[in-house]
């Protein structure tokens, strides 16, 4: 067979595992930017028993390989819950990111002025509202490229979840190799949907970070 012709043969399959990658992807990340967030403020709280807390949940997702964490939600929590591998893909992909999220936001929190929060207190903001409305927005525009790194490494890392028998995009490579004994032309197609959804999202995420451009320079106008 050409390449062309294991092309064709895939274009369907790769398709629609390519679309279940997105899904995956989506979901865990969504999820897993909620679960930064909360991290996150526990990182930066002045309380010991949250700070210590989200110190040794990133302490551990960030030292344990991602399959690790995989196969223990999956497998692991079957005793007492049974989870599709689509569902326990998400849990474990979001808790692992969650762990490099939190970081991020904590960061870029940290980054603003702290002159500020002081500003929005002395006009009578309480804390959670001076946070939502001056500290958070902020926030958000200093973390865009480095989420967009995590969300972009969340996307191939969701090719793991074939070994629970995900049927995301590696999983389909997998199964295409095994019927064709193409492997080499196989998993190079395989590589150029994920690049394509790599460079699509990269491709938003630059729309994205010059329209906030645009809106600050325009509110400091």
């Amino acid at each position: 067979m050409t390449l062309l012709e294991i092309f064709q043969t895939t274009f369907i399959g790769f398709s629609k595992a390519a679309w279940q990658t997105v899904l995956l992807t989506f979901w865990s990340l969504l999820v897993g930017t909620a679960i930064g967030l909360v991290f996150a403020f526990c990182k930066i709280s002045s309380n010991k028993l949250l700070n210590g807390l989200a110190q040794l949940y990133i302490t551990v997702i960030r030292g344990t390989p991602l399959i690790v964490q995989i196969f223990a939600i999956y497998f692991g929590l079957a005793e007492f819950i049974v989870l599709d591998s689509f569902t326990a893909g998400v849990f474990a992909l979001a808790i692992h990111a969650g762990a490099y999220i939190a970081e991020i936001f904590r960061g870029a929190i940290q980054a603003v002025d702290s002159g500020q929060m002081e500003a929005a207190r002395s006009l009578g903001m309480s804390y959670p509202l001076a946070m939502r409305r001056i500290i958070l927005p902020q926030a958000f525009r200093r973390s865009i490229p480095p989420l967009g790194n995590q969300f972009i490494i969340g996307l191939k890392d969701s090719s793991l979840v074939a070994y629970i028998g995900g049927t995301e995009l590696w999983s389909a490579g997998l199964g295409a190799a095994a019927d064709n004994f193409k492997q080499f032309e196989t998993y190079f197609i395989n590589g150029l949907y994920y690049l394509a959804l790599i460079l699509l999202f990269t491709g938003l995420l630059r729309q994205l970070e010059r329209r906030l451009q645009v809106e600050e320079r325009g509110t400091q106008g």
